[in-house]
């Protein structure tokens, strides 16, 4: 029995049930434990950030998630605080370069993916520069991926982008991590993406322990 007023430790959860059962589970259920603890913590520092900041806008993971963990992982998020981005490739359609490259230009991608999508479905354009992501807005996408813009140069792009599209989402990805987040944040930045949430995210020390018997 963990006593909380002398021992570091902190009691989450108790099981029961047969003892063969439990510890055939142990080490299972703790991996899993400790992972998404790792994610939603990572998480929810990123969603202190953001309100210590006064931002309008949407902290979101990426696709970037572990093979097999992707539900578990996302859902973290969600506990952390941030938002999942797509959780499926079925929630919205991401035009990226080779999308476009096979389409031949930003314009064509995006009229061959809004015939397919149809007019209920979101979709998202990668754009490498202020121009492509003008030509992607005036194509009709929702969202702009601004890729591997520095935290110098994003918000005069965003603010270039909505003078000509001011309805039209600007998400900021690349390169963004939870000691440079903040300078990303400004109000004509809608969205930062990262993948430091399911890349590299530090998990959290769990163990199972049995009452002894008596």
């Amino acid at each position: 029995v963990i006593d909380p007023e002398t021992s570091p430790k902190i009691l989450v959860a108790t099981v029961t049930g047969k003892c063969r059962n439990i510890l055939l589970a142990e080490r299972t259920a703790l991996n899993t434990l400790s992972r998404a603890s790792g994610v939603a913590t990572a998480s929810n520092r990123a969603a202190t950030i953001k309100k210590d900041n006064s931002w309008h806008g949407y902290i979101a993971g990426t696709r970037k998630t572990t093979p097999g963990f992707r539900i578990v992982e996302k859902y973290s998020m969600i506990v952390g605080g941030v938002a999942t981005h797509r959780l499926d490739l079925s929630q919205m359609v991401m035009l990226k370069d080779n999308h476009i490259w096979s389409a031949g230009n930003i314009t064509e991608a995006v009229r061959l993916a809004r015939s397919a999508a149809g007019f209920s479905m979101k979709i998202e354009v990668e754009c490498q520069s202020v121009e492509e992501a003008i030509e992607a807005s005036a194509a009709g996408a929702d969202i702009v991926m601004l890729d591997n813009f520095t935290a110098e140069t994003i918000h005069s792009a965003a603010a270039a982008v909505k003078a000509v599209h001011p309805s039209v989402m600007i998400e900021a990805s690349g390169g963004i991590t939870e000691a440079n987040m903040a300078h990303y944040m400004g109000p004509h930045v809608d969205i930062l993406s990262t993948s430091s949430f399911t890349q590299g995210y530090d998990c959290l020390d769990f163990s199972l322990k049995l009452n002894k018997r008596s």
